[in-house]
C-alpha cells in the first residue's frame, strides 16, 4: 500500500464565486487600453456605472441620457425609437433610475396651456428625499417634497341661467369623454366643478360635439394625473366670446277692422268692408242654404 501525502486535499477546491481575485491570480480579467477624450465625452459617475441594484438596461440608459444635450428627446417614445428595446423595457428602466435618484419627471404648463414633462438627469442620486445631496441639478429646479391631498381646481366659467336642462346636457357630456379618452375619467366631485363651465358654453350657442372636441382634442402624450385640473383650465381659457346681440323684432299687431251695420241682423260688427253680414247670419245662412 502507497504512502497518503497528507498535504493533498481529499479532492479539488474552487476559489468562491465572489472572490474577484481568482481571475487576477490566473492572469485573467479585464485590461484597460486607455486614449485620453478631448472632445465630445461625458463623465460618469462610478456609482452609477456599477451599481449593484440597477439593471443593465437602466445603467446603460442612464449613461445615455447624461450625454444628451438639453433639450434632447427622453421620453419613452423618442428612447424607443432610438434602441432596440421596446417601450415596456424602457419604462422600467426610467422608473429604476427615477426610483434611485438618477431621474426626475416635472411637469410644467406653457403659455398655450398645453401640459408638458420635462426629464431632468441627475449625474448623482439624492442621499434622501429631505435632504438632497448635490445632484448636479440647478437647486432652484429640484422637485418640492410631496403632499398629501390636491390643490383646488381652477375656477371654470358660470353660466348666466342655471336651467336643469342646460346642466344635464353639461353633465352628459362630462360623462362620455372617458368614451374618447380613457385618461379622461372624472370623479363626482370634478364632475361637479366642471358642469357650470360647460354649460356656459352651451349658453354660448356653441354645440355639444363642438365643446367636446375643444376639451379632447391635443392632449400631451404623457399620462394625465389630474386631468379636471386641465380640463378646467380649457374651459376658462378657450371660452368664446357670447353670440352677437340681435334685437328682437317688434310683435305686429292685429289689423284693426271698421266698424259694420249687419244687413242680416242690424248688429254692430268689424270685419273687412267687403263683409256685410256677421259671423252669426253668415254661419245661419251657411247652415240654410
Amino acid at each position: 500500500m502507497g504512502t497518503q501525502n497528507p498535504s493533498a486535499p481529499p479532492r479539488a477546491q474552487s476559489a468562491p464565486a465572489a472572490d474577484p481575485s481568482r481571475t487576477r491570480r490566473h492572469g485573467g480579467g479585464i485590461t484597460h487600453d486607455n486614449t485620453r477624450h478631448t472632445t465630445r465625452f461625458v463623465v460618469i459617475g462610478n456609482h452609477l456605472v456599477q451599481h449593484k441594484e440597477l439593471s443593465l438596461l437602466a445603467i446603460g440608459l442612464g449613461c445615455h441620457l447624461q450625454s444628451l444635450p438639453t433639450g434632447a428627446g427622453a421620453d419613452i417614445k423618442s428612447l424607443a425609437a432610438r434602441f432596440p428595446e421596446g417601450p415596456t423595457r424602457i419604462a422600467a428602466a426610467l422608473r429604476e433610475l427615477e426610483a434611485h435618484g438618477y431621474l426626475r419627471r416635472e411637469r410644467h404648463r406653457t403659455e398655450t396651456g398645453r401640459i408638458v414633462t420635462r426629464t431632468v438627469s441627475c449625474n448623482q442620486p439624492h442621499a434622501s428625499r429631505r435632504e438632497p445631496v448635490d445632484t448636479g441639478c440647478p437647486p432652484a429646479k429640484r422637485t418640492p417634497p410631496r403632499r398629501t391631498g390636491h390643490k383646488a381646481l381652477p375656477a371654470v366659467p358660470q353660466p348666466g341661467s342655471k336651467a336643469p336642462a342646460l346642466l344635464q346636457t353639461a353633465l352628459d357630456l362630462l360623462a362620455t369623454l372617458r368614451r374618447h379618452d380613457s385618461r379622461l375619467l372624472l370623479s363626482a366631485t370634478d364632475t361637479a366643478h366642471l358642469v357650470p363651465g360647460v354649460a356656459a358654453w352651451l349658453e354660448r350657442g356653441v354645440t355639444p360635439s363642438a365643446v367636446r372636441h375643444a376639451l379632447t382634442t391635443g392632449l400631451p402624450d404623457e399620462p394625465l394625473h389630474r386631468p379636471a385640473a386641465l380640463l378646467a383650465h380649457r374651459l376658462a381659457d378657450r371660452l368664446p366670446p357670447p353670440p352677437p346681440f340681435r334685437t328682437p323684432s317688434a310683435a305686429v299687431p292685429p289689423p284693426r277692422h271698421p266698424l259694420l251695420n249687419c244687413e242680416g241682423c242690424d248688429r254692430g260688427f268689424r270685419a273687412p268692408e267687403t263683409e256685410s253680414h256677421c259671423r252669426d247670419c253668415r254661419t245661419a245662412v251657411a247652415s240654410h242654404p
